[in-house]
């Protein structure tokens, strides 16, 4: 394991850094080490409060530059980040737990391209022309940012989840008050340094560490935020809709998608696909394989070549040691879901593959090892929760119907997959089933950062789209002109 030095971290608030207006502070800990690695700020509502002020003050000027000025800000947020990538994937394992060689490098490559696609996505936002009624008359939609956009992250993927949200909302012309989940705070602050070191104009970019129920809530009912983005689960994600009704909300929450793998799949190919639906970033994403629905047909070879490839090849380990492959939980809460869902499980009668608890002898508790159920009902807490760690609980079904018929039992509605040889089949699960993003042929846990993402109506998933030039029909909204010549005739003069 790697030592840490404790480092005394602040907020951003209108281009300073500083501590929080009492002056309290939390102890940031390393899940991978157990180790205390910073003191963060323990912000509260006059914090936020202050941020969403100095956001108001710079939002208008910020808007007022060209689409272009503000892009050259954001790739130079790129080039900070990517001058950055050792430090930031060794900070993000340390804080988040993820193993650095497997996954933390990928998500600060990742971080660096959202930057990169945000500057490019808000040179290419367009508004349009539409016909006019009156002859003579023109008439132009113009997308205008809105204003304060208040963003509130998840720990899962403490870089990439907010980037997505800050850097579209911030390169169409928003100022932005963030504030990250405390788990990750030490994270969220090596991300603001890339940020702030950039000269963005005071106040177009603060952070605002502290509880998620006084900062996060603070932050969505404030008159002075007139958007909120919010990526996290589906119980807090509630909470935030409803502190910022009448607000423009993008909410991305929480996902039980089945990965599906009918009779005739490539089992192979499902296999490998499964690894990484249930054990990248230890199971803790919203697109994980929170259930395997395997027909009866395929399931014993399946469950066994899951079980030997789980054992072969998810390493649980040092997460700073070159050949782990799978690190930590990111907290106890977690830790706490995963045993109450393994154990009801096997209470109902399902069978331990692999794993099946914590392991021993690493340095904190938040180590589980890598687990394969099978003969898992299909209403068994694993399979009907989003249990967000590192379990591929198998579910045997006899036919697509069925299938589908258990994807669309969940509240959730935010990805599925599928694995058949039928394509015809493929196109009929991705037409039935409700949910916002279906894979055939792919892994739960296969996205591209440029597509719309997020889940369907009705469900317990969220509204509205992050993803590339997407997430910005949310960060702007249209203004209407009509314009009149001095000659063009009269015609229809308001709405009846």
């Amino acid at each position: 394991m790697t030592s840490s030095s404790v480092q005394r971290e602040q907020m951003f608030l209108g281009g300073e850094w500083e501590p929080s207006a009492t002056g309290e502070t939390f102890e940031a800990t390393s899940p991978a080490t157990g180790e205390v690695i910073a003191t963060i700020p323990q912000g509260n509502r006059e914090d936020a409060g202050r941020a969403i002020a100095a956001a108001r003050s710079a939002a208008r000027a910020w808007a007022g530059l060209t689409a272009f000025e503000r892009a050259a800000k954001m790739h130079q947020i790129g080039d900070i980040i990517e001058a950055r990538r050792d430090a930031l994937a060794r900070t993000l394992t340390l804080d988040q737990g993820k193993p650095l060689r497997a996954e933390a490098y990928d998500e600060v490559d990742e971080l660096t391209e959202y930057w990169r696609m945000a500057a490019e996505d808000s040179k290419r936002l367009v508004g349009e022309l539409p016909n006019s009624f009156s002859p003579g008359k023109r008439v132009m939609l113009v997308r205008r940012a809105r204003g304060v956009v208040g963003v509130i992250s998840p720990w899962n993927w403490p870089y990439t989840m907010p980037a997505e949200l800050i850097a579209p909302a911030l390169a169409c012309g928003n100022a932005v008050v963030w504030t990250p989940a405390p788990s990750t705070a030490v994270c969220a602050v090596a991300l603001a340094r890339c940020i702030a070191d950039a000269d963005l104009p005071a106040g177009v970019f603060n952070l605002v560490t502290g509880p998620g129920p006084v900062v996060g809530d603070e932050i969505a009912r404030n008159p002075g935020v007139d958007g909120v983005g919010f990526i996290g689960s589906t119980g807090t994600g509630r909470h935030v809709a409803q502190a910022a009704a009448g607000k423009a909300a993008l909410l991305e929450m929480g996902g039980n998608g089945p990965l599906v793998v009918m009779h005739d799949a490539d089992v192979a190919a499902a296999v490998e696909a499964t690894l990484s639906a249930c054990y990248l970033c230890a199971g803790q994403s919203c697109t994980a394989g929170e259930r395997i629905l395997v027909h009866r047909a395929v399931r014993d070879e399946f469950v066994e070549r899951l079980a030997r490839a789980v054992t072969e090849r998810i390493l649980l380990g040092d997460p700073f040691a070159n050949e782990t492959t799978m690190g930590p939980l990111n907290n106890e809460g977690v830790a706490r879901k995963m045993d109450d869902h393994v154990e009801d499980a096997v209470a109902r009668g399902a069978s331990v593959m692999s794993g099946g608890a914590r392991a021993d002898g690493f340095p904190t508790a938040l180590y589980w090892e890598p687990t394969v159920l099978s003969d898992v009902p299909p209403d068994a807490r694993v399979a009907t929760d989003e249990t967000f760690g590192p379990v591929a609980p198998v579910v045997a079904i006899d036919s697509l119907e069925q299938a589908i018929e258990l994807t669309n039992a969940s509240p959730y509605g935010l990805l599925a997959a599928v694995f058949t040889a039928d394509l015809a089949a493929g196109l009929e699960f991705a037409d039935r089933v409700r949910t916002g993003w279906v894979n055939i042929n792919e892994s739960s846990n296969y996205w591209e950062s440029q597509l719309p993402f997020g889940g369907r109506a009705g469900s317990d998933s969220g509204i509205g789209r992050v993803g590339g030039a997407h997430v910005m029909q949310s960060f702007t909204e249209l203004q209407t002109i009509v314009l009149t010549p001095s000659q063009a005739r009269s015609g229809r003069t308001e709405r009846g």
